[in-house]
């Protein structure tokens, strides 16, 4: 039975893609994350069916002795927006050192460990479209975005078996999971889910000929190409107002990319990942908060302007 490592794996992504290799019921499962209280609860429900360990990627001597024991990896670990760009110095530790010894030990112990990196679809710049083939300029990366590219360049300078996927916003349950709100408003992008995100790190790992040493954008596609402004207001419709989204909407400084890709569809193509939609997450959100009623009920007239 092959051996799958997922690093950050108690993280939105992370928890999707336990259950989703769960379901494939092929492969032995170990789940990384760091040791507190929050990621113990989560991870508490799979105790007696994965392997879980609490430790940390930058931990050299864990780090060799799980890539040891590892056909892949699903490398989901690093700051996201906007706590990447806040903690500068700390995004690079956890982001570009974290994945710098993982790539170490791979080299040292395993050298035909598989890589799935999660990258960020925000190296693109602002325009209406973006492909793989696109030139990053790294001058104009903000902290986040340059620690996920430069991390790029080490994967593909170092390994010979890798894969990159590039990811845009990804939406998520907003209850219990980070969101990213710092894009404008007016902006057109392409959004996925975090279970179809999942799910494309689940089918490349039996698609590993056709992905190897190769950079791909992941993404709804067409389904998936909205103005930002309406996930903010069926955000508040079907969630309704909370301090994180004032704060950040008042505050925070609205540089976060997520352009349309113009070649999503070529992953999706390969390997066939897409089975959700936005109807489905506008469905799980109300489903899953309709004891908001007082939150939904102040944000009324917030949805009314909006539209």
């Amino acid at each position: 039975m092959k051996k799958v490592l997922v690093t950050g794996a108690a993280g939105a992504i992370g928890l999707n893609v336990i259950k989703y290799l769960l379901m494939e019921g092929k492969y032995e499962i170990t789940a990384l994350d760091l040791n507190n209280k929050k990621t113990i609860k989560k991870l508490k429900k799979y105790k007696n069916r994965i392997n879980i360990i609490y430790g940390d990627v930058l931990d050299s001597t864990l780090m060799e002795s799980l890539v040891k024991e590892h056909d892949y990896i699903i490398h989901l670990a690093g700051l996201v927006p906007p706590l990447g760009d806040f903690h500068k110095t700390l995004g690079e530790i956890i982001e570009y050192n974290g994945t710098e010894n993982i790539i170490k030990k791979i080299k040292e112990v395993n050298d035909k460990c598989y890589l799935l990196y999660a990258s960020s679809t925000s190296v693109y710049d602002f325009s209406l479209g973006a492909s793989v083939k696109e030139k990053i300029k790294e001058s104009e990366l903000d902290n986040y975005s340059l620690n996920k590219y430069k991390v790029e360049k080490l994967i593909k300078k170092e390994l010979n078996n890798y894969t990159i996927f590039r990811l845009p916003l990804v939406l998520s349950n907003l209850k219990d999971e980070p969101f990213i709100y710092g894009i404008k408003k007016n902006l057109v992008v392409e959004v996925t889910t975090k279970e179809d995100t999942a799910y494309a790190f689940i089918k490349a790992l039996s698609h590993q000929k056709e992905l190897n040493k190769k950079v791909f954008n992941v993404g709804m596609g067409e389904e998936g190409r909205v103005v930002y402004n309406d996930i903010l207001k069926n955000i508040l419709k079907y969630y309704g107002l909370s301090w994180k989204y004032v704060l950040s909407r008042l505050f925070l400084e609205k540089k976060y990319n997520s352009p349309i890709l113009t070649d999503s569809d070529d992953l999706e193509n390969l390997i066939h990942y897409r089975t959700d939609s936005l109807y489905n997450y506008y469905r799980r959100l109300k489903n899953r908060n309709k004891k908001r009623v007082l939150a939904r009920f102040i944000a009324k007239p917030i949805v009314f302007l909006k539209k």
